[in-house]
C-alpha cells in the first residue's frame, strides 16, 4: 500500500495530506485503489501542479477578482440607469463574468489549501479556457473587458 501511495503522490494523483486516510488501511485498499485509478484517468491530460507558478501569485489574483466584481457591480448599476442600451450592458456583464471564471481557475490552481488533484483540474480547465499558447506563456486576459470602455460611455 505504501508503494502505491508513493506512486500516486509522485504522479500528483494523491495529495500528501490524503496519505493519512487513502491507501492507509488494508481493508480499504481496493476502494482506495479504484479512487486513485479514477483520478489517474481524470487527470491524464491535466498539467502538473508546479505549472501554476507561471501565473500571478494569489494576492494579485484576489485583487484582480475583486476588481472584476466591483466592475460587474458598476455595469449592473449602469444597466439599470440606461435601459435603452440594456443588451450592450448585458453583453459587457457576460464578458466580465467569463473573465471572472478564468481568474477563478487561476485562484483554484494557486491555493495551496486545495488538494493537488483539485489544483491540477483547475489548471486543465484554465488551459482549455485561455488556449494552449496563452497558458504556456502565462498570458491571462485582463480581469475586466477594457475593450468595452469606449463602447459604453
Amino acid at each position: 500500500m505504501r508503494a502505491v501511495q508513493e506512486w500516486a503522490t509522485a504522479l500528483e494523483l494523491l495529495d500528501e495530506r490524503e496519505r493519512r486516510y487513502i491507501l492507509a488501511r488494508p481493508e480499504d485498499f481496493w476502494a482506495d485503489f479504484r479512487l486513485v485509478l479514477r483520478r489517474s484517468s481524470d487527470l491524464a491530460d491535466a498539467p502538473f501542479e508546479h505549472e501554476a507558478h507561471r501565473f500571478p501569485p494569489l494576492d494579485e489574483v484576489n485583487q484582480a477578482m475583486s476588481f472584476n466584481r466591483a466592475h460587474r457591480h458598476y455595469l449592473t448599476q449602469r444597466q439599470l440607469l440606461d435601459p435603452l442600451r440594456y443588451k450592450e450592458w448585458q453583453n459587457a456583464i457576460i464578458e466580465t463574468d467569463k473573465l471572472y471564471q478564468i481568474w477563478d481557475k487561476v485562484r483554484d490552481a494557486r491555493c495551496d489549501y486545495f488538494y493537488v488533484s483539485v489544483r491540477r483540474s483547475a489548471l486543465r480547465q484554465l488551459k482549455d479556457m485561455i488556449g494552449t499558447d496563452n497558458y504556456y506563456n502565462g498570458c491571462l486576459p485582463l480581469p475586466v473587458p477594457v475593450w468595452r470602455f469606449t463602447e459604453l460611455r
